[in-house]
């Protein structure tokens, strides 16, 4: 898989993506989140293409304190092939060079799939509540 910087002709394969994945729901636009990603750090969102066709994406970032990582997807035809690996390693190579300490990253805890996932690459579920408060309301999608 070659990994390379989202662009903008990407923008409707990987919403496609997300959708495949499930990871899209209807208080979070994904236009708007690409949006909002590529106005802050468009050089963490990367995509994944084998063979020029686009089976990856993965959003991260780091604030100084702690990376975060969202929106990792790998399409279901494409799964088990170690696409979803390879993207982590690059994200957590990339954040670890910028001096990272820790990466937080939030999963439903009814995917248990993706649970096992992460669990496979050593990230531990920790005792702490997600909170959260929302400023603005996206546009329905």
């Amino acid at each position: 898989m070659d990994i390379s910087a989202f662009m903008e002709a990407d923008r409707q394969a990987v919403i496609d993506l997300w959708q495949r994945c499930e990871l899209t729901v209807p208080w979070n636009n994904p236009d708007q989140d690409i949006d909002r990603k590529l106005a802050f750090s468009p050089d963490t969102f990367w995509i994944g293409r084998v063979e020029g066709v686009l089976v990856a994406s993965v959003m991260f970032g780091y604030d100084g304190h702690r990376g975060s990582v969202n929106y990792l997807a790998v399409d279901p035809a494409w799964q088990g092939r170690g696409f979803g690996r390879l993207l982590m390693d690059r994200v957590e190579e990339t954040l670890r060079s910028c001096g990272c300490p820790k990466i937080n990253l939030s999963v439903r805890a009814s995917n248990m799939r993706v649970m096992a996932f992460y669990e496979r690459l050593g990230y531990q579920v920790e005792t702490v509540a997600n909170l959260g408060k929302r400023f603005e309301q996206d546009r329905p999608f």
